[in-house]
């Protein structure tokens, strides 16, 4: 059973540990979502931090999208969190309620939906029998989750999240509302 907590940052065996399950490429993204948080002065790595973070480092995610004018529409979207919106999640805590939220025992310094959708990105890795999860499994993770920041901003951009997933997941394209059905 792998450590679940081994992205929560800091040095040592945790983090010796991180760089065995991640991709280089995510190992980076993490890291700019940790230094985003710090920067904007939140207490909690959220799935919106880890958005920004994919989209600024990743080629193969930003293809995964519908061309440039989504992906400026996304990253203006994220860059405007900390002088406008989302200034309301500022000093909260993201709790999409797709996990129980933990008082004690949960990955220090990550939001329940951003720890989750780690999770998620390491059992996505290991459904296809890689050894260690990659950007675009952290994306599929995060729009499986409809009720996180990461999917409320796609949704401001207008990113249809249903069929970003379909084309995630290798399946003919379907429509957000079909999904959901």
């Amino acid at each position: 059973m792998q450590n679940r907590t081994a992205y929560s940052g800091g040095d040592g065996p945790a983090q010796e540990e991180l760089d065995n399950l991640l991709t280089v490429e995510l190992a980076t993204v993490v890291s700019a979502a940790r230094r985003r948080a710090t920067r904007d002065g939140d207490r909690q790595v959220d799935t919106a931090h880890l958005l920004h973070g994919l989209l600024e480092s990743d080629p193969a995610v930003r293809d995964a999208f519908d061309g440039a004018p989504q992906i400026a529409r996304l990253l203006g979207y994220l860059v405007q969190r900390s002088i406008g919106y989302g200034l309301q999640w500022h000093g909260t805590i993201e709790d999409s309620g797709a996990v129980p939220m933990v008082a004690e025992g949960g990955v220090p310094g990550w939001s329940p939906a951003a720890a989750a959708a780690m999770d998620g990105a390491l059992d996505r890795a290991h459904a296809r029998y890689a050894t260690r999860a990659g950007c675009l499994d952290l994306l599929a993770a995060l729009v499986d989750d409809p009720e996180s920041r990461a999917v409320e901003v796609l949704r401001r951009a207008s990113v249809d999240t249903g069929r970003l997933a379909a084309r995630l997941d290798g399946e003919p394209a379907a429509t957000e509302g079909a999904r959901r059905l």
